[in-house]
């Protein structure tokens, strides 16, 4: 295929994908209990997602979830199409899980975050899961490096850690980050840095350590 041919199907992919959304918006927009159902099926587990790597508690994402999906349905009324619904969709839920995160450090400035027994298990039940049938050794060490991993994200503060989480964990590219965020895309990417740089800093060695 030449590159003329090339740039003819990627530019009918494109405005297809765009036909598409602007059809879905129009639907939300006219209230079709149908198409909230497709963009709860699409985006509700993306969401969950990228919320419980902001929040400080994970206990707390199902409660800003909610508050994100009312803000999405009563908000898309007057969603013009400035970005794309994802985009916009995640600056919602970056902004909440932001917010819930400021609130929760304020209410609780002077306690230490530790891991009960009970939220031990859930990891290992949750790694249980993911993983498979594996040696009960596996399923704790993994649930173990993964924890690791969460209170070092989790150390990290507001701006890095959610351009950390927004590209290595939900794989969105430099310039959707920086509609997300609401910054230049330079920013994203100085921001990126320092937030690995310090990301490696707090893991060094943390993880080496851990059943080796």
């Amino acid at each position: 295929m030449n590159t003329a041919r090339s740039m003819d199907v990627a530019l009918e992919r494109t405005l297809s994908v765009v036909n598409e959304e602007a059809a879905l918006v129009a639907e939300l927009q006219g209230g079709s209990e149908e198409a909230f159902a497709y963009l709860l099926a699409v985006y509700q587990n993306p969401v969950f997602n990228l919320i419980s790597h902001i929040v400080t508690d994970e206990a707390d994402a199902p409660d800003v979830l909610q508050e994100v999906l009312i803000k999405v349905f009563k908000g898309v009324r007057h969603f013009h199409g400035e970005s794309s619904l994802k985009t916009w969709i995640y600056r919602i839920a970056v902004h909440e899980a932001s917010n819930h995160r400021r609130g929760w450090l304020r209410r609780h400035a002077r306690e230490a975050f530790s891991m009960d027994d009970t939220e031990a298990s859930s990891q290992v039940a949750a790694a249980e899961v993911r993983e498979g049938p594996a040696s009960p050794y596996q399923v704790v060490e993994q649930a173990e490096r993964e924890e690791i991993v969460k209170r070092a994200l989790a150390g990290l503060t507001p701006p890095y850690r959610s351009v950390v989480v927004l590209r290595e964990i939900e794989g969105l590219p430099y310039d959707e980050i920086a509609q997300v965020l609401g910054v230049a895309e330079g920013t994203v990417k100085s921001r990126l840095m320092r937030g690995r740089a310090l990301l490696r800093r707090k893991l060094s060695g943390r993880l080496g350590k851990v059943y080796v």
